[in-house]
C-alpha cells in the first residue's frame, strides 16, 4: 500500500493513461466531474479515502445535486478507485464498495407526438443553419446520439448497403444502423454536395471540425417552444416509435446501441399491445380450446 498519494495525483494518472480509452464524449463528461472531486478530495491521500468520509462526501452531494448527478460523481470516482486497487496498488480494498448510492431516477421518456414532429421538421427548414434538418432527420429515424451524428464520417456510411457503421460510440463498440426513407434520401443529397478531402458528413463552414448545432437548435426551440423538449428526446422519440411498430426490446436496444436492457425497459409500456398481439396468435395456432368435458 502506498499511503503518501493523493487523490489528485491518482486523478492526473487516471486522466492520462485511463481516460483516453473511452469515447470522447465520455472523456468529456468525466472531465468536467473531475473539477467536483479535485475540489472536495483532492488533497485527501488516497489511502485515507475510508468508506466513512465517502458516505459523508456523497451525503454533502445530495445536499446540492438530484440523485442521478450524485451517481455520477460517485460512478466517476469508483473508477479512478478501480485503478488505484488493481493497476496501481495503492490500496487493498475499494471504499466505495461498501457505500450505497442513490436509486437510479426513473428514466425520462419524452417523444414527439405527430403534429410536434411536423412543426420540428418544418422549423429546421426555416432556420439558416443548413446542417440542422438532416441531422435531425437521422436522429429520427436512427435514434443515433447528437455526438454520433454531428461528427459522422464519410468512412462511416455506406450508401449502398443503405447503413451506418458507427465507429466510435458512447459505449466504444461499433455499431452497424439501418438507413431508410428520409435518412436515406438526406445522406445521398449530403454526399452529392460534399467536399472533397473534407472527412465529416456535416462539416464546419472552413471543414476543419465537425459543424456545431447547438446555438440553431437552440434559436429554433425559443421560437417553437415545444414544451420539455431537448435534441436528446429525438433519440426517445425514435425509441418510442419502434415500440410501438412492434420491434422487441432487444431489437430496440440493438439499434440504439444499449449495452443493458434494463436501459431500454424504459420503453416496455409502449409494447403492451404487440406482446398482447404476440400471444393471441401463439395461441390460435397451437393450443386448443377446452375440450368437451
Amino acid at each position: 500500500m502506498v499511503s503518501s498519494y493523493t487523490i489528485n495525483d491518482l486523478l492526473t494518472i487516471y486522466a492520462r493513461d485511463f481516460l483516453p480509452m473511452k469515447a470522447p464524449t465520455t472523456q468529456t463528461q468525466q472531465r468536467h466531474l473531475y473539477h467536483r472531486l479535485r475540489a472536495d478530495l483532492g488533497d485527501i491521500p488516497v489511502a485515507a479515502l475510508t468508506p466513512l468520509r465517502l458516505r459523508q462526501w456523497r451525503d454533502s452531494l445530495r445536499k446540492n445535486y438530484q440523485p442521478g448527478t450524485v451517481r455520477c460523481y460517485l460512478n466517476a470516482l469508483g473508477a479512478i478507485l478501480t485503478v488505484a486497487v488493481q493497476e496501481l496498488e495503492w490500496i487493498d480494498a475499494h471504499p466505495l464498495r461498501k457505500v450505497r448510492r442513490p436509486n437510479n431516477p426513473p428514466g425520462r421518456v419524452r417523444f414527439l407526438s405527430k403534429e410536434e414532429q411536423g412543426q420540428l421538421l418544418t422549423a429546421c427548414l426555416r432556420m439558416r443553419a443548413p446542417a440542422l434538418y438532416p441531422v435531425v432527420v437521422l436522429a429520427l429515424y436512427t435514434g443515433c446520439r447528437k455526438t454520433e451524428i454531428r461528427c459522422l464520417r464519410w468512412e462511416e456510411v455506406d450508401l449502398e448497403g443503405q447503413c451506418l457503421r458507427l465507429l466510435t460510440t458512447k459505449n466504444g463498440s461499433t455499431r452497424v444502423v439501418p438507413l431508410v426513407g428520409d435518412a436515406l434520401t438526406v445522406l445521398r443529397q449530403q454526399y452529392e454536395t460534399r467536399r472533397l478531402n473534407i472527412p465529416w458528413v456535416f462539416p464546419r463552414s472552413d471543414g476543419k471540425a465537425a459543424v456545431d448545432i447547438d446555438g440553431s437548435w437552440r434559436r429554433m426551440m425559443q421560437q417553437l417552444k415545444l414544451p420539455n423538449f431537448r435534441f436528446h428526446d429525438l433519440r426517445h422519440t425514435a425509441a418510442s416509435y419502434l415500440a410501438m411498430s412492434g420491434a422487441t426490446l432487444a431489437e430496440i436496444a440493438e439499434v440504439l446501441g444499449h449495452r443493458s436492457l434494463q436501459v431500454t425497459k424504459r420503453y416496455s409500456h409502449f409494447l403492451d399491445s404487440h406482446t398482447a398481439g404476440v400471444v393471441e396468435r401463439m395461441a390460435r395456432q397451437f393450443l386448443q380450446e377446452k375440450p368437451d368435458a
